[in-house]
């Protein structure tokens, strides 16, 4: 059983007792008379025939209350498209599929590079950002709910609590995080647990309590790829489309949402995925070049915020890192032995260590061009330099599917 405590800034929605998933799904079978919800899949090929993607189509397979099922394929030739389509037929909703790389849509891309308003390179942010566009450009849904297609341990409890604080009518949520516990026979999570905890109190005890550090810090697991939000949300915000999707969305919400519009809700009771490499002697691969692109983009947000950073200001932060992150590993240790789970404190201090290295590579990149790599356009902005960008996605979209 959870606990139940608030943790500040945004309100806290807890998996209090045995679940009823049969209530909840019962609920939102109301509430999507007046908000239908649209469950966007963010897939790269890879994943297709996995033990977690049949998973998922099983599960989705009694969801009886989504309006649509808009599935992005990223790095799929003609063949593995025909596969995709194949594979995703099989659910009654009828999914839509996006063939990112096919000649239609990187035709829209096109387009957009030559109006300056680039969604960028090809990865899970610009999929996360075609995807709501076809939404919008579908016009049936009134919010969308975002998962990844890598859960080995997925059921439609998470789903529904997902979707459950949006979807109804009179709780005034317009986005909600997803959050869970990572654990095995040891502690999973390593770039929340290590990094973006340590450091986000890390900048906490240098910088004080500013408002969009205490509001990041109020997130139990910022790094989930779970989350949904309203329509109008999902106009507003700016998707980065490297690492930071997470991260970036969350800065986003925290600039275009009132506080008392975010929850966060805890999805389920236990959560696995792949897990990336650390490593550790590359930075440009597995968990160091997350820890690197999520580590400059929370500098950027830091920065657009009004917060002054400076050479001085990164020299203590990294001490400070230090500090907090040797105190957090005797606090995992401690937690682990009560629970009798493996610790292995040598991977750990290797983590830390590998973060540490990823940090410095961010600090350069910063100093080096504090405005960083900009994020993909929202699409209101999209919307008002192409009026007709929308109706051109659509039909892009239904000849693929058709074709």
């Amino acid at each position: 059983m959870s606990d139940f405590f608030q943790t500040g800034a945004i309100a806290t929605l807890h998996r209090l007792g045995p679940p009823n998933v049969a209530r909840l799904e019962s609920e939102i079978s109301e509430f999507v008379q007046e908000t239908p919800i649209a469950l966007v899949l963010p897939c790269h090929v890879r994943e297709l025939g996995t033990k977690a993607l049949r998973l998922i189509a099983r599960e989705l397979k009694n969801v009886k209350y989504l309006k649509q099922i808009v599935v992005g394929i990223d790095g799929a030739n003609l063949r593995e498209w025909k596969k995709a389509r194949r594979f995703f037929n099989q659910l009654p909703q009828q999914p839509v599929l996006l063939w990112n790389d096919g000649p239609r849509m990187q035709q829209l891309f096109r387009k957009l590079e030559a109006t300056e308003l680039g969604a960028g390179p090809a990865g899970k942010g610009r999929n996360v950002w075609a995807c709501c566009g076809y939404v919008l450009a579908s016009d049936q849904a009134r919010m969308v709910a975002v998962h990844d297609c890598d859960i080995i341990t997925y059921n439609r409890e998470l789903l529904a609590r997902l979707c459950y604080p949006v979807a109804h009518p009179s709780l005034g949520f317009d986005f909600c995080k997803g959050y869970y516990a990572r654990v095995t026979e040891k502690l999973n999570g390593r770039a929340m647990r290590l990094l973006i905890t340590p450091l986000l109190r890390a900048c906490k005890s240098i910088l004080g309590q500013h408002p969009y550090l205490v509001y990041m810090d109020t997130f139990r697991y910022p790094l989930a790829g779970e989350f949904s939000m309203d329509l109008d949300v999902v106009r507003r915000v700016r998707i980065p489309y490297d690492w930071a999707l997470e991260i970036g969305m969350l800065s986003e919400v925290f600039r275009n949402c009132a506080p008392r519009a975010i929850c966060q809700s805890e999805l389920c009771d236990n959560y696995d995925h792949k897990h990336q490499d650390l490593s550790v002697r590359d930075a440009s691969r597995g968990l160091s070049k997350m820890a690197v692109d999520i580590t400059r983009s929370f500098f950027n947000r830091m920065a657009a915020e009004g917060i002054k950073l400076d050479t001085g200001v990164f020299d203590t932060l990294l001490s400070a890192y230090m500090r907090q992150a040797e105190d957090t590993l005797r606090f995992y240790a401690a937690d682990a032995a009560m629970n009798g789970l493996k610790y292995p404190r040598h991977e750990e201090e290797t983590a830390v260590t590998t973060f540490v290295r990823s940090i410095r590579v961010a600090v350069r990149s910063f100093l080096d061009d504090p405005l960083g790599v900009p994020h993909i356009p929202n699409w209101n902005r999209v919307e008002s330099a192409l009026p007709s960008f929308l109706d051109e996605l659509r039909d892009a979209v239904r000849l693929d599917n058709e074709g």
